[in-house]
């Protein structure tokens, strides 16, 4: 096995900025808040470090996925109807058919990213995006914590 470490970059002048980000959902599926995770870091002055996002909710996610081709999404919200069908005799269905396949589908996928931060812009792969991931039917408001940790332009 070969390994390269690069050069370590020591953080100077430590900033922490914090803000929250409301979206509002269409319903079921995939929404691409990537410019709005990059505008947050532009206008916190940030350089390098970790962007740190957190959903506020327990019925839809956060992930890092494709951003090349919409069919991925397509097929991910296929596999997780598959995984949790809306149908499958749940006991805890409050708010509807979809409540508890909505909470299956956000253990499975998670809440929380954190990405790390060059000259002020996310490494994300050339192919990805940050996406907010609705699992409940009807659209709903969410709220997206969005924390930088590093130093200031």
């Amino acid at each position: 096995m070969t390994a390269h470490l690069t050069p370590i970059d020591i953080v100077d002048r430590p900033i922490a900025a914090t803000a929250e980000l409301l979206i509002e959902t269409p319903g079921e599926g995939f929404t691409d808040i990537t410019r709005h995770a990059a505008r947050f870091l532009d206008e916190s002055k940030a350089c390098d470090g970790a962007l740190f996002l957190f959903l506020r909710h327990t019925s839809a996610s956060l992930v890092i996925q494709e951003n090349a081709d919409s069919d991925v999404q397509r097929d991910l919200l296929t596999a997780l109807r598959r995984i949790a069908p809306d149908d499958a005799g749940w006991v805890h269905d409050t708010e509807g058919p979809d409540d508890m396949p909505a909470h299956v589908k956000t253990m499975l996928s998670g809440i929380s990213l954190h990405i790390p931060v060059a000259g002020g812009k996310m490494l994300l792969g050339t192919w990805q995006g940050v996406y907010l991931v609705e699992h409940r039917a009807r659209p709903h408001q969410r709220k997206v914590v969005l924390q930088f940790l590093g130093n200031a332009r």
